[in-house]
């Protein structure tokens, strides 16, 4: 039997002993028959009989150390202590020796190290000594979580963005795609799926929302709408276009609240599966472990492309929707599951589903160049004869090259609207490549602006900032920044302001550096009379306040 089971039976054992000894029926068998059981001798049973009838605590745990009131117990001050210096607790018993021997009078010794060890394993809760070494992250390993109940199937979906911890040939580029899908919590199905070469936005959820709603090939069988989806606060899911899609949808979105990923379960559980059960065996996986003191990715190494990588991703939700079989589904595949439950599901068509989806850009015009969209003109061949309309605009973001064009008045679908003199490829690509080039140079210049450098020292003294210049190439360089400072090559007095007229209470300030007007006779008061003249017929000039207002 383990040695913690045993200990567990000798308070029982004792207690049972003890009322035998008050019976009068104890006998050294009885003894000898427990030493044997809890595998001790009986010396150490008969001094637990001792110690109990001495302290009736000492029955409850017999054997545990007895427990003096000067026994040291963690105090608030260890705990900040532990805090301090991540769960160190040497570094802790450092401290609190330094401290003991810096107060005047000295104070008591502190307790030693193995005491010190001690009283932590034992006041504090392996939770708490993690959170005091490693923050809530860390203290969050130890809680105990309750499983929500599984309800009926689009019940509640979640979604979320991950990374794919592999690298794919984007444009001859490598780069880590991203993944944005929706599961259903009740039956583990992977309902919807995109993957973005960049980083996701708006677009890839729509995407991904589209693809788990439709159910018709090659989305389905899964699908429908759901009830609620759950999100972490992410800025992409709870864009306006987002949310007003799934208002749209009747679909109520749960905003969960940040760093709390136990709190959506069954999305981060899919994260994580789908890297040891996929993406570690494809080639270009980041985290592979490699040869020699640095991880670094061999030269002859041949990665997929986009396009394979997508399909092959596709390939594996299909196999997690249709053969494998998670531990809560009780032997049953997603699919099983999601047929086994007769819950109707809610379909929308899929015009009407791609229309909700839409970003809703307002009305414009239609001219004889177009649709005007962000400067830019759009056309469709279904606008002859329709020049002189208004029409409403929604996109899909970030596809700028083309726009879906409705009737402003009734809503009816007019057609699709392309981007007029559109770029070549050529053209593209040259552009990127300036942009690249552009964007490479402003970050070695910013870099290069930044960096300061100091001397080494080797004793405790002020910091000594190297980089000698003459005068000249002092003088040239600020040269060079007021030239280029707009502010500075102002001339604001160049051509004074105006005067302002005679009523105006103006500051003494800025009456000054204004020319005289002509002189213009205006109502004095509300009841139109003028202005009080001066002894020459002009009008009298203005006084000044006290406070530095004319009248």
């Amino acid at each position: 039997m383990p040695s913690s089971s045993l200990s567990a039976l000798r308070g029982p054992a004792v207690l049972r002993l003890l009322a035998l000894r008050q019976e009068q029926k104890l006998t050294t068998r009885h003894v000898r028959l427990m030493a044997q059981s809890l595998e001790v001798t009986e010396r150490t049973v008969w001094r637990w009989l001792a110690a109990a009838e001495r302290d009736e605590s000492a029955a409850a745990e017999p054997g545990a150390r007895a427990q003096t009131r000067d026994r040291f117990t963690v105090t608030p001050e260890v705990r900040r202590l532990l805090a301090l210096w991540k769960g160190n607790v040497a570094a802790v018993h450092r401290e609190l020796t330094a401290r003991a021997a810096r107060q005047s009078p000295p104070a008591a010794p502190p307790p030693s190290l193995p005491t010190l060890h001690r009283a932590i394993q034992r006041d504090l809760t392996p939770g708490e000594r993690a959170g005091l070494a490693g923050g809530e992250r860390a203290a969050r390993k130890h809680d105990v979580f309750l499983a929500r109940p599984r309800p009926w199937r689009n019940k509640v979906w979640e979604t979320d963005h991950v990374q794919a911890p592999v690298l794919v040939e984007v444009d001859g580029k490598p780069r880590r795609p991203w993944i944005t899908w929706f599961t259903d919590c009740t039956t583990n199905a992977i309902t919807g799926v995109a993957v973005t070469p960049g980083h996701p936005s708006r677009e890839s959820v729509l995407a991904a929302l589209r693809s788990a709603v439709l159910r018709e090939d090659p989305y389905g069988p899964f699908g429908g709408l759901p009830e609620k989806v759950r999100v972490d606060r992410g800025k992409d899911f709870l864009s306006r276009t987002v949310t007003a899609a799934f208002d749209l949808l009747d679909v109520t979105v749960e905003d969960l609240p940040a760093y709390t990923p136990h709190l959506k379960g069954t999305v981060e559980g899919l994260n994580r599966a789908v890297e040891g059960m996929f993406l570690a065996a494809l080639p270009g996986y980041a985290r592979q472990p490699r040869p020699g003191k640095r991880a670094f990715r061999p030269k002859d190494e041949v990665l997929l492309g986009f396009e394979d990588f997508t399909a092959r991703l596709l390939d594996w939700t299909r196999w997690w929707n249709t053969e494998h079989r998670p531990s809560p589904l009780r032997g049953k595949t997603p699919l099983e599951a999601w047929q086994d439950d007769p819950t109707p599901l809610r379909d929308v068509p899929a015009a009407d589903l791609w229309t909700f989806t839409l970003e809703d850009a307002g009305t414009r015009t239609l001219t004889t160049r177009g649709i005007r969209f962000r400067r830019r003109d759009y056309v469709g061949p279904w606008m002859t004869g329709q020049a002189g309309i208004q029409v409403r605009i929604r996109f899909m973001p970030h596809h700028d090259h083309r726009i879906e064009v409705y009737d402003a008045a009734t809503g009816r679908y007019l057609g699709p609207a392309d981007l007029a003199d559109q770029a070549t490829e050529e053209q593209l690509r040259a552009v990127r490549r300036a942009r690249s080039a552009r964007a490479r140079r402003l970050k070695k210049d910013l870099e290069a602006s930044q960096r300061e450098r100091y001397a080494a020292a080797t004793r405790a003294e002020a910091p000594q900032r190297l980089g000698a210049l003459t005068t000249v190439q002092a003088e040239a360089e600020l040269v060079q920044n007021a030239d280029s400072d707009l502010a500075q090559l102002a001339m604001p007095d160049l051509i004074p302001h105006a005067a302002p007229p005679a009523d105006w209470r103006t500051p003494a300030s800025l009456a000054a550096p204004t020319t005289p007007g002509p002189p213009v006779r205006y109502p004095y008061g509300r009841d139109g009379a003028s202005a009080p003249d001066g002894r020459d017929g002009r009008a009298a000039p203005p006084t000044t306040d006290e406070d530095g207002d004319t009248s």
